[in-house]
């Protein structure tokens, strides 16, 4: 099964479109009497730019300046690729520049789609990156927890407080370290926390959805896969990739009735929707939690 908040190859994931983003049409404001500078025209904002890091050209596409890549090759047709540093643009060295500029304004709205979709995808990761050291809020179960770090325990414990403030996360991760820890230190701990956690709930919900949907898984293994949030095998295997414990318990779910349907039908058939509705009835939200939520990312 795809997973979707992991950090994805150029064009990896499958995104929903969105339309091309329009021009911008410069208004004039009407003249104030008696007032010089409200006569004056308003300066138009500069134009967009994308700019690939080893740019060698550049071109304007809509109202966008766009810098890319140019690669010479073999190959016998010009390809296009949008990844998170821009567009690069391989074309048979016989080709020359007017005919992929020619190339390029052809597919100005996919280009320009893709690259906004890359900016916007950079943008949420960055925001993603972990700070970690005491204090720092992450995702757990679909709450928030706050890591604590507290040297007077030994590994990690969680806190569940019974009252709080409006808007103030009830759960505290304590963590057996001092405050002068180093942050790959904390991060380690918090990964093997949230691990042992994500085997303990996977084999519970594991159990409880094979025996609604009468299936029989023979083994669990956790995984980290990059692109995948889990998979099975025909001899009873599934596999859960670990950062699903940063979701809520339907998105769990889903994820698990997902695997253990395909030890019934290893396809994507209506049947095999049939199945998976059969234990998760409206697993179509759950689908879109997976496919748009950015992840906290361990580096």
């Amino acid at each position: 099964m795809p997973a979707g908040p992991a950090l994805p190859s150029p064009q990896q994931l499958t995104l929903f479109d969105e339309a091309a983003p329009a021009d911008d049409v410069p208004m004039l404001l009407p003249a104030a009497p008696n007032v010089a500078a409200a006569t004056a025209n308003p300066v138009p904002a500069p134009a967009p730019e994308f700019r690939h890091p080893r740019s060698q050209r550049e071109i304007v596409l809509g109202s966008h300046r766009v810098a890319y890549e140019l690669r010479r090759s073999r190959r016998r047709s010009i390809g296009f690729v949008v990844g998170a540093e821009g567009l690069a643009v391989s074309a048979p060295r016989w080709v020359g520049v007017g005919e992929i500029e020619s190339a390029l304004r052809e597919k100005c709205a996919w280009i320009l789609r893709k690259l906004h979709e890359q900016r916007e995808r950079g943008r949420r990761l960055d925001a993603a990156r972990v700070d970690w050291r005491d204090g720092t809020a992450l995702p757990f179960l679909g709450e928030t927890v706050i890591l604590v770090l507290d040297g007077r325990i030994t590994g990690a414990r969680l806190h569940e407080a019974a009252e709080t403030l409006p808007g103030v996360p009830r759960l505290t991760l304590h963590l057996g370290l001092p405050h002068a820890a180093e942050p790959a230190q904390i991060r380690d701990t918090v990964q093997a926390w949230l691990q042992r956690q994500a085997r303990h709930l996977f084999e519970e919900r594991c159990a409880h959805l094979s025996q609604r949907l009468g299936v029989r898984m023979k083994r669990l293994s956790l995984s980290s896969a990059s692109t995948r949030w889990g998979s099975a095998s025909a001899d009873g295997s599934i596999r859960l990739n670990w950062r699903l414990v940063h979701f809520a318990l339907p998105v769990i779910d889903y994820v698990v009735a997902h695997e253990l349907a395909h030890l019934r039908e290893m396809n994507h058939s209506p049947a095999f929707w049939d199945v998976v509705r059969s234990a998760v009835p409206d697993f179509e939200a759950a689908r879109g939690s997976l496919r748009h939520e950015v992840l906290p990312v361990f580096d």
